[in-house]
């Protein structure tokens, strides 16, 4: 079953090359809820100027199916630098429906399909990964770059933190700048969510 898809709003200066794709898990798509997440975006859209597409999923089927339909059927996908996941999970695997699905199934359910693109994740989970693991989800889907939180901060969310990251992609397409300069300004909630990145 493919889910909700909708687009924050737009203002008229946004730039059309660059979008973020977020993919947000939740315990059941058929109940219609403003999310965090969603407002998160819609604040990135107005204060940055940088475009998204939300969906839910509940499933494992209905983040492939989201991913599947993404790549194969929007004309834009080139143009999505960062798929933004917001899923629970532990330090290697994501969890949907009660079911834990590990970063090598992950991998392999997107062999080939994330070329060039960064997977990001949300301090919803933890993202923990050894570097065989992390070089294998790389190597499999053909993504540029992983990043996420080392630590989930009871009652902080990473919200703030991934709108100014998405920003930074928005002005540099330099991963290791980006980096650099997101320490740089934000170095005490860098260092408190433990932001690390497997490129």
């Amino acid at each position: 079953m493919l889910e909700k898809r909708t687009q924050v709003p737009q203002k008229h200066d946004l730039d059309p090359d660059k979008f973020i794709y977020c993919l947000e898990g939740v315990p059941d798509i058929d109940v219609d809820q403003i999310t965090e997440v969603q407002k998160s975006l819609e604040e990135l859209a107005l204060q940055y100027g940088v475009a998204s597409i939300y969906q839910t999923c509940d499933t494992i089927e209905g983040l492939e199916a989201s991913l599947n339909a993404l790549v194969m059927d929007d004309h834009y996908f080139k143009e999505y630098e960062i798929i933004y996941l917001v899923m629970t999970g532990e330090a290697n695997s994501i969890c949907l429906n009660d079911y834990y699905y590990s970063f090598q199934e992950i991998a392999e359910l997107f062999e080939g399909k994330l070329r060039g693109k960064i997977v990001h994740f949300s301090n919803a989970k933890v993202l923990d990964l050894d570097e065989e693991e992390a070089q294998y989800f790389l190597d499999i889907t053909n993504a540029k770059a992983v990043s996420g939180y080392g630590n989930a901060v009871d009652g902080i969310s990473s919200s703030n933190l991934d709108k100014v990251y998405f920003n930074l992609f928005n002005e540099d397409d330099d991963l290791f700048n980006v980096v650099e300069t997101l320490h740089e300004k934000h170095y005490a909630i860098c260092k408190l969510l433990d932001f690390r990145m497997y490129y």
